[in-house]
């Protein structure tokens, strides 16, 4: 494992962009409102690793869990809540296939639209309702 000045000359980090509303709005919202400062660490990462990859993030609750420093348990409860929120969407290729991630920005006009045409009206929210997206 490199030191994180390594990292940080051979050019291992970069830099994460975010919408001020996930700092300004979200957060406060996730850890004051909700109490859940997990599912905010759990956004954060996603939508790190999102920008990363390129597109969605296929990882495992241990793997997520790993990354941030939290129980598997923790990392599955807070993807859940997120899902519930239509922060995190879900989609499988089979029911015991690795999930992929794609993180959700619904204050954005362009993906509010988008949500709505995907997600219908429908008023079942659970992530399992959304697990073939």
């Amino acid at each position: 494992m490199q030191s994180g000045i390594e990292c940080y000359i051979d050019g291992w980090y970069s830099d994460v962009k975010l919408d001020d509303y996930v700092v300004d709005v979200l957060m406060r919202d996730l850890v004051g409102h909700d109490r859940r400062p997990v599912c905010f660490l759990v956004y954060l990462w996603l939508a790190s690793e999102q920008q990363r990859r390129g597109g969605a993030v296929q990882v495992s609750y241990q793997e997520i869990a790993e990354s941030i420093g939290i129980s598997k348990s923790s990392a599955q409860s807070a993807v859940g809540w997120l899902a519930r929120r239509r922060l995190l969407a879900i989609s499988k290729r089979a029911t015991t296939a690795m999930p992929k991630y794609k993180v959700l920005s619904p204050w954005r006009p362009e993906e509010r639209s988008r949500a709505s045409k995907e997600y219908g009206s429908s008023s079942d929210t659970s992530p399992r309702s959304r697990a073939s997206l």
